[in-house]
């Protein structure tokens, strides 16, 4: 009997034969490929970048949520190796695709890595390779670009019969421990149901719980939505803030009380605004989408507005606390407590600590910042160094600001030495529940 390319590939999953890439190596492409390593399958990671090249091969991870003692053995056994050369895809009987997709500064998609890795990928595509893209995009990006870059006029080859074509995002959390790449469940859709069966047989041997959904958009669109719904929460949680301070009320008090219903309610809480590489992002992929389409996504164009005001709002706030003790921003000491996304990672992607940073210089402060997690960092022309010693950079502030709340963070001590504090992350809180576990 002939079998065809998806028998032979299938044949390939099951015996753990099927050598795997995977184009990009940072915090959702490493995970990605130490799972399938680690499950028995030969993998090459293809990334630009030669320092993350050199300490893979090394043996060395560069990604928290990845030990190194995970990596190393793996490199060592032969499993898992990487590259800059593009050409080692010949080799491989399927691709994950798990590129950055950020915004341009217009707010529009830049799906650029998207598109360089599909030309790659098409260079080197052969009968019985499957593709999948990970890399968050809109509605639409699988079947109206990334295919018709594989199945160009230059190619017999056919999706759903030659190659095969999937989309499964990721959802990656940095930081979390509880929630890993092996055990989130994964939405697939396929391009063909073909495509989805094969894509399916592959990703079940390292997670546990695969949705399969009817098409690569509506896989899309799920993720979208996800963060989307987190984002336009996030918003209404930041809107609850501003009206209970008109309103001379304490919002974390309120939405503890709120929180409390055991029904109808999801708790989110306000901070300094939106960080990280999906919340602040992704919804803006699908109103760029609907925007296309004539149609204006009222909600999310709303949050952003309000997410991205808050770092605005935090500053007020410091201008407001230095007044109140007969002090201007201009000439004032401003110690900001991290300066990372979210607590306990080192990731500044779209931190909005960031850009309280800069609000605070630009009004003149003399700014510092102290994050165990980020000992330097530049951004957009703004390079510093952590303060070497907390106490001492407590001391000497004239006010403190909370950014991130890391929890290796002293609350109580810090509390007690800050002068002047503004907490955009509600540690009082923590402080409040402290006690009151220990009574």
């Amino acid at each position: 009997m002939n079998l065809d390319a998806k028998d032979i590939l299938l044949q390939r999953i099951a015996g753990r034969t099927a050598k795997i890439g995977v184009i990009g190596l940072g915090y959702v492409g490493l995970p990605l490929a130490t799972i399938f390593a680690e499950a028995g399958f030969s993998v090459v990671g293809v990334d630009i970048d030669e320092r993350k090249v050199r300490q893979l091969n090394e043996g060395t991870s560069y990604v928290e949520d990845i030990e190194t003692a995970r990596v190393a053995p793996l490199v060592a056994q032969g499993l898992l190796r990487a590259t800059t050369d593009f050409a080692a895809l010949d080799a491989c009987d399927a691709v994950s695709i798990c590129v950055p997709t950020p915004l341009r500064k217009t707010r529009d998609p830049d799906i650029s890595y998207i598109l360089s890795a599909a030309g790659a990928i098409a260079e080197h595509l052969h009968p019985g390779m499957l593709v999948v893209l990970e890399s968050t995009t809109y509605p639409g990006t699988t079947t109206e670009v990334i295919l018709p870059t594989l199945q160009h006029e230059d190619t017999s080859l056919e999706v759903g019969k030659d190659f095969f074509l999937c989309f499964s995002p990721e959802r990656v959390d940095p930081g979390r421990k509880d929630y890993t790449t092996a055990n989130t469940p994964k939405v697939m859709g396929g391009t063909t149901l073909a495509c989805l069966e094969v894509g399916r047989a592959l990703y079940s041997t390292v997670i546990e719980t695969l949705v399969a959904v009817s098409s690569t958009e509506a896989a899309e669109m799920a993720k979208l939505l996800e963060n989307t719904f987190r984002a336009v929460n996030i918003g209404l949680a930041n809107e609850v803030l501003l009206i209970c301070d008109k309103l001379g009320l304490d919002a974390w008090e309120v939405i503890e009380a709120a929180a409390t219903k055991p029904f109808g309610f999801m708790k989110f809480v306000p901070g300094p605004g939106l960080g990280g590489h999906c919340i602040p992002i992704d919804p803006q992929y699908l109103s760029w989408k609907l925007k296309a389409l004539n149609y204006t996504a009222r909600f999310i164009e709303l949050a952003s507005e309000i997410n991205t005001s808050m770092p605005d709002y935090w500053v007020h706030k410091v201008q407001d606390a230095l007044n109140e003790q007969g002090k201007a921003v201009k000439g004032s000491r401003v110690l900001v407590l991290g300066v990372a996304y979210k607590k306990d990672v080192s990731d500044l992607r779209e931190s909005p600590a960031l850009d309280i940073l800069m609000l605070l210089q630009d009004k003149g402060a003399r700014v510092i910042y102290h994050d165990p997690h980020v000992p330097q960092f530049r951004h957009d022309g703004l390079a510093m160094t952590s303060a070497a010693n907390l106490d001492a950079a407590l001391a000497e502030a004239d006010c403190v600001v909370i950014a991130t709340d890391h929890a290796e963070y002293d609350w109580p001590a810090i509390h007690e030495k800050a002068g002047l504090l503004v907490d955009t992350r509600a540690t009082h809180l923590q402080l409040q529940r402290s006690v009151a576990s220990e009574s």
